[in-house]
């Protein structure tokens, strides 16, 4: 019997680089998404090919960090994951096909972990908890795969429902589901794929992850979700506390997004997407001039869709390429989306790939086929 299980990619609405702080998140999940075929078996390794990529990779049951890279280690990394949990994982065959953009800013590695994850636990039976899942999918990337990412991304993917953003508090673990229908208030959202691909470049994430711990140790605290408690004095207090600027402005978009992010979840309850495209607005000028994780390219974008009509426009993502978001009047598609294919293109980059998304279903298993 093949198994066949799919999990989404993700747009993160508001809540950039707020995951691993302990602060607040607004994802969906996305239509997009990628499918791990499995078909088990009594061997000691899983072979794996991906439509992505040339050739099969095998990894054995017992495999550990450092043992397999590329786009196999996210496999790996969950195999090594459920096992170190006392989790069974039998061998087999497993092919993966995808239309989640790699390198996007749409999360195709925890589309890929939660997939195989999901994958896996239906061959076995196991019954692991969602929370649970996402934390062995952000397990394998941190500890087998070497990424240090939060963990918003595979809640997205596991969580994700139609109509439906989550508002996640990553201290708690908590995962509120709020109503995001755009659409049925005459609003579009528009996903602008840059065609500029993200890397974390030279290890920039990892960079700013270190300046916020930094600054929360200057503090006192353990994590700056504890300086957002402390309510508005906040920012003062980090500025005369912190030793180096570069990470006060660091600090200060984190504290100032995890407000933007129950800001925006506030004016969402009341369909307000006018104030909630402005709220966008000012969290892509953070993420430019505070957390510095934005590009030239990456800004035309969001400017040009902002100056055409569009509600509000910001990056998504963990940064340095990848993709706009942007709230546009339905009426205003097409200009918008004309004006920023121009403003590119005199700009010399790649022409970008927009189109209209929305809120979709979380991970889940698809039918089985005799194998």
């Amino acid at each position: 019997m093949t198994i066949r299980y799919a999990a989404p990619g993700r747009i993160n609405l508001i809540g950039e680089h707020t995951d691993y702080n302990f602060g607040f998140a607004l994802p969906i999940a996305l239509p997009q998404r990628t499918v791990a075929s499995f078909a088990p078996d009594h061997g000691d390794a899983i072979t794996v090919t991906s439509d992505r990529a040339d050739g099969a990779v095998r990894i054995p049951l017992g495999t550990a960090p450092g043992e397999v890279d590329g786009w196999a280690s996210y496999v790996a990394g969950v195999m090594w994951a459920l096992r170190q949990a006392g989790h069974s994982v039998p061998g087999g065959a497993m092919s993966i096909t995808s239309d989640v953009e790699m390198g996007s800013g749409l999360s195709s590695s925890a589309a890929l972990e939660c997939a195989t994850l999901g994958a896996i636990t239906s061959a076995t039976g196991a019954c692991i908890d969602a929370k649970d899942q996402a934390l062995l999918a952000q397990r394998a990337e941190n500890d087998y795969v070497g990424a240090p990412t939060g963990l918003l991304d595979q809640l997205a993917s596991l969580f994700g429902a139609p109509s439906t953003a989550l508002l996640i508090d990553f201290r708690d673990l908590t995962v509120e589901p709020v109503v995001f229908d755009p659409d049925g208030c005459g609003v579009a959202l528009l996903l602008i794929d840059s065609r500029s691909r993200h890397r974390h470049a030279g290890g920039e994430y990892a960079a700013r992850r270190a300046s916020c711990e930094r600054v929360a140790a200057d503090l006192g605290v353990s994590s700056l979700r504890e300086v957002h408690d402390r309510g508005p004095s906040v920012l003062a207090s980090v500025t005369a506390a912190a030793t180096d600027p570069v990470d006060v402005r660091r600090a200060r978009h984190v504290l100032t997004e995890n407000q933007r992010v129950l800001d925006c979840v506030a004016v969402l309850s009341d369909s307000d997407f006018a104030e909630a495209g402005r709220i966008f607005t000012a969290s892509h000028a953070s993420m430019r001039d505070d957390f510095d994780i934005t590009t030239a390219h990456i800004d035309l974008i969001a400017d040009t869709a902002v100056r055409a009509g569009a509600l509000g426009a910001r990056m998504t993502g963990g940064g340095f390429g990848g993709c706009v978001i942007a709230l546009v009047p339905i009426d205003r598609v097409e200009v918008v989306g004309e004006a920023v294919r121009r403003a590119v293109g005199r700009a010399g980059f790649e022409r970008p790939v927009i189109t209209r998304t929305y809120a979709a279903a979380g991970a889940g298993p698809l039918v089985t086929a005799p194998g």
